[in-house]
């Protein structure tokens, strides 16, 4: 079952959708260095597929495209009509890496630009994954996890999500972020608002809450700010909202509401982190978050299971009619 927060410290259930049978989509080619492959979308050259791109485990190249590939039936409605940031690893999580907004040229005529003006008056084109073949053309570059706009292209400035990253402060421990993560979904709950939980593969929890378009993304920032305020005066001793490091207390969670702030990115749900363990991002229920997680439990390697047995935990995020409308909050 999918849990559905109901009234503080309660959890009510939505019946979770039927599981479907998805087998991959593709096979990356084994025991070769390059390759060129057609999937939905178009053809896509793969590169440098033996590179060892996560040393201790020994996996490739060709092992992140092959889960990316894997898990795309349930991925790719997530990241869909988004501007994806680059964040590329071209020699794996102990190489250097950099990040990248323009969508690289040249280019296949098949991967969707979202340009997007900044402040500056700039017009930056980025990438779309829209398909399979934009997702694998994308890691290819060297993303190893994924890193969408808060908001679909057809409207930049109006997010359709409002999102929490629960991170630790240095020294605290990770029980105390799933701790913090209750406390976010029965605050919510008590305001008759939704929320859903993933790991973020690397030190903390998302929360997300589906919105429907309307406000502005400062209008979200704003809602955000003053929620994780509020939250930090009741439970002083385990959250804090502190912007400025330096400032933070030890042994809290910071719950950070800057990142619905412009031009800020989180990575998406099914995500591969570049961490030593190979970990994801990974939806989880609030039963799951009660009960103790961690984030090693969660991989490269074990995630596809996950989905086939389960499906998408976070298919609620797609619907329409769920979202909340925020506006009765500002």
């Amino acid at each position: 079952m999918v849990p559905v927060a109901a009234t503080k410290g309660q959890t009510s259930t939505r019946s979770r959708p039927r599981v479907k049978n998805r087998a991959a989509p593709v096979q990356i080619p084994e025991n070769v260095t390059d390759a060129e492959i057609t999937v939905e979308g178009g053809t896509v050259k793969l590169t440098n597929l033996q590179k060892i791109f996560w040393p201790k485990l020994r996996l490739t190249k060709r092992d992140l495209l092959q889960y990316y590939a894997d898990v795309s039936p349930w991925l790719l409605p997530h990241v869909r009509d988004r501007a994806m940031v680059m964040k590329r690893y071209p020699n794996g999580i102990n190489g250097p890496f950099f990040f990248m907004k323009r969508a690289p040229a040249p280019r296949p005529s098949s991967i969707p630009i979202c340009p997007i003006e900044h402040a500056s008056g700039n017009v930056i084109g980025f990438p779309v994954i829209q398909h399979l073949a934009s997702l694998l053309w994308l890691v290819n570059l060297g993303c190893i996890d994924l890193n969408p706009w808060y908001a679909r292209c057809d409207d930049v400035h109006r997010p359709d999500y409002l999102h929490f990253d629960l991170d630790p402060v240095e020294g605290t421990p990770f029980p105390r972020v799933l701790e913090t993560a209750l406390l976010v979904r029965d605050a919510l709950a008590s305001m008759e608002i939704t929320s859903y939980a993933k790991t973020t593969g690397s030190r903390g929890v998302h929360v997300y809450v589906p919105i429907v378009r309307g406000p502005d993304q400062k209008q979200v920032w704003s809602f955000a700010k003053k929620f994780s305020k509020e939250l930090e005066k009741q439970h002083p001793k385990i959250v804090t909202a502190e912007y400025r490091v330096a400032k933070r207390p030890k042994g809290r969670v910071l719950v950070d509401y800057n990142q619905n702030a412009w031009n800020r990115t989180l990575a998406s749900v099914y995500s591969v982190r570049p961490k030593p363990l190979a970990t994801v991002s990974t939806p989880v229920t609030w039963k799951e978050v009660e009960r103790g997680v961690r984030i090693e439990d969660f991989t490269m390697m074990n995630v596809p299971q996950r989905l086939k047995k389960l499906g998408d935990l976070w298919e609620p995020l797609l619907w329409e009619k769920e979202r909340v409308r925020l506006e009765r909050f500002l």
